[in-house]
């Protein structure tokens, strides 16, 4: 009977072991696959990409809006703080950006509802020097992923989108 339980025990302690390591390793793999292939394998960090015109078979973001246009900057904060802006959209079209730890929790969302002249922000992690007065996010990791969404349900909307955001920036503090 000792035998038993002590097997059960066993068991249940590398059941346990197993699940926990499974919830802590999951999120951070899948944004790396992410991360590597919004990224072109790390070739474009710190500086946005820009989709094409969403259709029924976009996949480049799961399950995408086809009212909606995206761009992506992966970050990389390990040398320093970025400076992230977005320009309005035309005619107030609805942009939003959200930001995206390593981990894939959502660390920030700032939209025109909030900043109509556009959105701007440092984004660094704990102890890096940002200058004062700017909005900050501050990333858990050095690594993740900003999404900028912009309303665009028609190819003219969209080539406004494009024209528009061809001024984000997501680039180091230092360069900006």
């Amino acid at each position: 009977m000792n035998r038993k339980l002590k097997l059960l025990g066993l068991f249940a302690a590398a059941g346990v072991t197993g699940h926990i390591g499974l919830v802590l390793a999951v999120p951070h793999a899948l944004m790396g696959i992410a991360m590597s292939r919004m990224s072109g394998d790390g070739a474009a960090t710190n500086q946005f990409q820009f989709g094409d015109r969403t259709t029924k078979d976009s996949r480049r973001v799961v399950r995408p809006s086809p009212d909606l246009a995206y761009a992506s900057c992966v970050y990389d904060l390990s040398k320093g703080p970025l400076l992230v802006s977005a320009a309005p959209s035309p005619n107030q079209g609805y942009v939003s950006l959200s930001v995206f730890a390593a981990n894939t929790d959502n660390i920030a969302a700032l939209d025109t509802t909030q900043y109509p002249d556009g959105i701007r922000f440092v984004l660094a992690r704990k102890g890096q020097a940002v200058p004062a007065g700017v909005v900050l996010v501050q990333s858990p990791s050095d690594t993740g992923i900003i999404l900028d969404r912009r309303l665009a349900p028609t190819a003219e909307a969209f080539a406004e989108v494009d024209k528009a955001w061809r001024a984000d920036n997501c680039a180091p503090l230092a360069q900006s």
